[in-house]
């Protein structure tokens, strides 16, 4: 059986961790300390203090805050 492809924000997981060499972990834990911002303030945080990239921030504050609700 083939294994099932990876959809939504978790999809960009790989590719964060190879271009920022820092596991899914690290991003997760620096976003729990947000929890009083916005999305989009979390995005802007993780561009501006992390230099992560726009798709990159919108997919990790985007699973976050899911996982947070789910």
């Amino acid at each position: 059986m083939p294994e099932e492809k990876v959809k939504g924000p978790a999809s960009y997981f790989p590719s964060i961790e190879k271009t920022y060499g820092k596991p899914i972990s690290h991003w997760l834990a620096i976003l729990d300390g947000m929890k009083d911002k916005t999305h989009m303030q979390m995005v802007a945080a993780l561009k501006s203090e992390h230099g992560l990239g726009h798709g990159h921030a919108n997919a990790l504050v985007a699973y976050h805050r899911a996982q947070a609700q789910g």
